[in-house]
């Protein structure tokens, strides 16, 4: 009987994984040894990076998006089937429309959403990124501010660790290019005792913000927005005022995670070197999804997603897993409208930021066009 591998979720992560081992294993899917199934919530893949550039007006809204048909490898059957229940203990996945896919191996990559709502008036009086919809308001915004204060609102858990930074001195450029920098204050504010998860990034950020007079607050939980006032609360005690809010929003698991209770918040508790479910053998984990204390970014998806290939290639053909994931991230960092700078790090070696450049930048904006290279798992 064929060995089933069903894969939930459609995005980056899952993608890489179905067609990385469409490749490894060609000869397993053409004999029927092997199937390989993918269901998710829709037939579009988003390049969901190139949002941040949605309100800059500096990336067509029709590059974000191919049909996911067209991303996944032919020998793969796609279906929109949003999944509601996991069932690990009986290996089989409930779906909207009552089906029950059932598994050999299992790949979780369901991601993250963001959740503006738990955040009392966040939702009314925020802008943000990191849906279509929030670019684009924020994108109206921008082109109607003529000065005033911005506050730079940053809480976790979030992806894309380094957007908040990111997005903060794009601001700056884009005020400064439309004339308005000298009626502008930008207040960044972050959630815990310095301006990053990362110490090294976090070192590295507080001079660059210096040398732009770009004024920060440190442990600033935010416990709610007013819309009408328009000002912004921390659980600590600090009421900031703003005329216009950008925030990067509080994230969550899909739902489907918390309702098959596999992982509080929705993040599964994941092996941080086989990516295996804890307390599972047949059930990975990648992305998003993951539990695991690292960056939540399209590189770790990516590198989470090639060792989960090479190790399901080696169980099914040889009966072993490969290797482990050492926990590798790669990020680009832009730090204004035409430079940027990078950091690496990986479960043993710190992230070290160099200093900005022009050619950086150009090479995040090469990357962006080489996304759905990637998305194919050839590069």
């Amino acid at each position: 009987m064929a060995k089933r591998i069903l894969i939930v979720g459609g995005g980056l992560a899952g993608t890489i994984v179905a067609n990385g081992l469409c490749r490894q294993i060609g000869p397993m899917l053409r004999s029927g040894a092997v199937n390989i199934t993918m269901i998710g919530n829709t037939d579009t893949h988003m390049y969901q990076p190139g949002l941040l550039y949605v309100p800059f007006g500096k990336i067509r809204e029709a590059e974000l998006f191919r049909e996911q048909r067209k991303v996944l490898d032919r020998r793969v059957p796609y279906f929109i089937d949003p999944a509601t229940k996991i069932d690990v203990e009986n290996k089989q996945v409930i779906t909207e429309s009552g089906k029950a896919w059932k598994y050999d191996y299992l790949v979780i990559a369901t991601g993250s959403r963001i959740v503006p709502e738990s955040i009392p008036g966040m939702a009314e009086g925020a802008h943000w990124f990191y849906d279509l919809e929030g670019a684009r308001k924020m994108r109206d915004a921008l082109e109607k501010f003529e000065g005033g204060k911005v506050v730079v609102n940053v809480n976790a858990p979030h992806k894309c660790p380094v957007a908040p930074l990111e997005v903060t001195f794009m601001l700056y450029d884009f005020f400064k290019r439309k004339g308005v920098l000298d009626k502008t204050e930008i207040m960044y504010t972050y959630p815990i005792g310095r301006l990053h998860a990362l110490e090294p990034v976090a070192m590295w950020a507080g001079p660059e913000m210096d040398k732009y007079n770009i004024k920060y607050e440190t442990f600033f939980n935010t416990k709610e927005v007013d819309p009408e006032a328009k000002t912004i609360t921390s659980e600590e005690g600090s009421t900031l005022p703003y005329d216009l809010l950008v925030t990067i929003p509080p994230h969550n698991g899909q739902k489907v995670i918390t309702d098959s209770d596999l992982g509080a918040g929705g993040w599964v508790p994941t092996n941080t070197k086989t990516l295996h479910r804890e307390g599972s053998t047949d059930v990975f984990v990648v992305g998003d999804t993951t539990n695991i204390p690292i960056s939540k970014a399209g590189s770790t998806a990516h590198f989470e997603a090639d060792t989960i290939v090479d190790n399901l290639a080696s169980l099914l053909m040889e009966g072993r897993m490969a290797r482990d994931y050492d926990g590798k991230v790669f990020c680009f960092v832009e730090t204004g409208m035409d430079s940027g700078t990078y950091v690496w790090f990986n479960y043993t070696t710190p992230p070290n930021p160099g200093p900005p450049s022009q050619m950086i930048h150009w090479f995040k904006l090469a990357y962006n066009r080489l996304y759905w290279l990637s998305a194919r798992g050839l590069l």
